[in-house]
């Protein structure tokens, strides 16, 4: 399998950052490249490798990269939500495409929050390149995320849900009954392979080593979403997304069916497929996922 890595430079006003990225493939090819955007935000793209069978299988070069802030591009602690912001993550990306040469041409992958950026991405403005889209496991509102969270939270015992609110109230997320009852309801909800691949367990502990990018944006938790994404809502221009799209989600989790809602009826070439379990499909339901997303990459 041909492999290359990389960084690229990537500025932000007066400053220079590195975006580091991985090729599996070759983009000489001829064949159009698929694109990933990975979760967070702020965790690394090691969780979605096994994306890697799209080459195998397919034939199909596919790109990985670590978004600012983790993994082996450019960490930061000294930025605020005015530096973090989904502009930002859409610049990197535009940067990097032109520095591997394939503006014009190329599919685009967005998991969890990498969908949700490849969804503000594709509806900002009309992105000739963009062949087709793929929204997996993501919500086109934060807002809809968190109603969703909580449903799920409701679900769990009170002392349970207590004990979770009392750790947020006092600021020790760290603590290891609080994360004891986090990996519990991310067991039910996130991922259900248990135990987790030591991928996933990588990507979270990237995300832990550097929090700045999830805390910014996000909150303290699924559950108490403070950041500055709070009001990130693209619902009123997903019907500007051309290409066509497919969206996915899971039975048990944060993108359920009344989330990813507005995708499917707003979004004019939309196919809608559902897989087992929860969060991660590439996970629970392997070979039917890879199926689905290779059928749509190549349709017959």
């Amino acid at each position: 399998m041909t492999e290359v890595t990389g960084t690229v430079d990537f500025r932000v006003g007066k400053e220079t950052y590195k975006t580091w990225y991985k090729v599996v493939g070759d983009l000489t090819s001829g064949i159009r490249p698929l694109v990933t955007l990975h979760g967070g935000p702020g965790m690394s793209h090691v969780y979605m490798q096994s994306h890697a069978e799209i080459f195998t299988t397919y034939n199909i070069p596919v790109v990985f990269y670590d978004q600012l802030g983790t993994g082996k591009s450019t960490h930061i602690t000294d930025k605020g939500a005015d530096f973090w912001t989904p502009e930002l993550f859409i610049d990197e990306l535009n940067n990097l495409l032109a520095h591997l040469g394939i503006k014009d041409d190329f599919d685009l992958l967005g998991h969890s929050w990498g969908g949700m950026l490849a969804a503000d991405y594709a509806s900002a403005q009309q992105r000739p390149g963009l062949r087709r889209l793929i929204i997996a496991n993501a919500a086109p509102s934060l807002k809809l995320w968190e109603q969703s969270m909580h449903h799920w939270l409701n679900k769990f015992p009170e002392d349970f849900r207590e004990m979770l609110r009392r750790h947020e109230r006092d600021g020790t997320t760290s603590s290891e009954e609080y994360q004891r009852g986090m990996k519990e309801f991310y067991n039910k909800h996130t991922c259900q392979v248990i135990p987790w691949p030591a991928e996933l367990d990588q990507s979270f502990a990237d995300m832990d080593e550097n929090p700045t990018v999830y805390t910014t944006m996000f909150g303290s938790s699924e559950f108490n979403l403070t950041g500055s994404l709070i009001t990130w809502d693209v619902t009123d221009r997903l019907d500007k997304i051309s290409c066509p799209t497919l969206v996915c989600n899971g039975h048990e989790e944060g993108a359920q069916d009344f989330v990813v809602e507005p995708f499917i009826e707003k979004i004019p070439k939309v196919k809608w497929v559902k897989f087992k379990k929860t969060h991660i499909p590439f996970y629970e339901d392997k070979e039917y996922y890879f199926e689905t997303i290779g059928a749509f990459l190549i349709p017959t």
